[in-house]
């Protein structure tokens, strides 16, 4: 089977995934154990800090609402950079879990947009060139007088 990189070189694709993450955008509620003023005041200090992050503190007291975008960080990076300022996270299994979709879901946009153009149109140019150079492949070495008979 042929590397999709090496199909994507045979069909003259060049990869520019520059500015992929540029309109990916993510939206989520991050649920804090702390309930002490102290605390949730912290993480507001820590995550303001932060480039291209928007907090905003909801009617809960210990629930942040976190507007961001991929292009500059994701909600594992924010979880760790919480923790490391030692602030704690909900530790329920209803948080554990929307956080680890929310993980899944953001890593799989940040590989997508990382990766090479998907091959539509040229898909059979690629396997035309690249049997062009094998010495098996669709070429017949009988002469057109033999093959014509039968």
């Amino acid at each position: 089977m042929m590397r999709r990189e090496i199909a994507y070189k045979l069909a003259g694709r060049v990869h520019q995934a520059g500015n992929a993450l540029e309109g990916l955008f993510s939206h989520h509620d991050l649920r804090l154990s702390a309930h002490t003023e102290d605390e949730i005041a912290k993480a507001l200090v820590v995550l303001h800090a932060q480039p291209g992050l928007s907090v905003l503190r909801m009617a809960q007291t210990n629930v942040l609402h976190l507007d961001y975008a991929l292009a500059q960080c994701s909600l594992r990076m924010i979880e760790n950079l919480l923790i490391g300022h030692g602030v704690a996270l909900d530790d329920s299994v209803g948080a554990r879990m929307r956080r680890a979709l929310t993980h899944f879901r953001e890593d799989t946009q940040i590989r997508n947009a990382a990766s090479p153009q998907r091959l539509i149109k040229q898909s059979n140019h690629v396997y035309v060139k690249a049997y062009e150079h094998h010495p098996h492949g669709d070429h017949d070495d009988t002469p057109p007088e033999l093959r014509e008979i039968k």
